[in-house]
């Protein structure tokens, strides 16, 4: 199946650049550019690309609005925050507005190629200096919201949530309860279904807005 894929950035050397890397793949389609997050949206529409490489600084309308609002028409698209340091502060708000995960710039080509097909199969980019991000930033924020939305869960979900929030993959989540990875990759989809989230960032911003996991602990 070809994973088609659009590319959303102000800098037109940069598209060329993953424009090429990308079509090194036969599994793999670029489908249409951008140069502002306005275009961005409208190619969106235009194209339906399955994955979108979105950089978060671009004239106008920025990536993080371009993708709240390519999603809020598309859920089912992923988009792929691109940054030039994994240092920037917007990241976070753009994995609020529903992004899949982060690469920076300088990424490796067959990193690239590699993180557009993870993220069309459902998974996320949650390295573990993205988690360190989002716990950085609930450690300045007030006490967490009331975590009643976690009812839903089991008590093995809500351990296996809190391991996810704690960046653990699934081979440690399985090595640390004693599991298999596919056991522990389902308890993690059902918590994904149960909590009507679409992947594990959101899965782990849940977790420390609910207060299951806390800056510290």
């Amino acid at each position: 199946m070809t994973i088609k894929v659009l590319l959303a950035d102000d800098q037109a050397l940069v598209r060329a650049g993953f424009r090429s890397l990308l079509r090194r793949s036969k599994e793999l389609t670029v489908v249409g550019e951008a140069a502002t997050g306005d275009e961005a949206v409208r190619q969106a529409r235009a194209t339906q690309p399955d994955v979108i490489l979105m950089d978060i600084r671009m004239p106008g309308m920025d990536g993080i609005e371009a993708t709240r609002r390519i999603l809020a028409e598309r859920p089912a698209t992923k988009v792929i925050i691109l940054t030039t340091f994994d240092t920037d502060e917007h990241v976070f708000a753009a994995l609020r507005a529903g992004a899949s995960g982060f690469l920076t710039k300088e990424v490796e080509p067959a990193e690239l190629r590699r993180a557009v097909a993870v993220v069309a199969a459902g998974e996320s980019l949650l390295s573990p200096s993205v988690t360190r991000r989002v716990v950085k930033q609930f450690a300045h924020r007030p006490a967490p919201v009331s975590g009643d939305k976690l009812t839903v869960l089991t008590t093995r979900e809500r351990e296996v949530v809190r391991l996810v929030a704690e960046g653990l993959s699934n081979d440690q989540i399985a090595a640390k309860l004693v599991i298999s990875p596919l056991t522990a990759k389902t308890h993690i989809t059902r918590a994904l279904m149960k909590l009507n989230v679409r992947d594990r960032v959101q899965l782990v911003i849940l977790a420390y807005e609910s207060g299951l996991v806390r800056p510290g602990w």
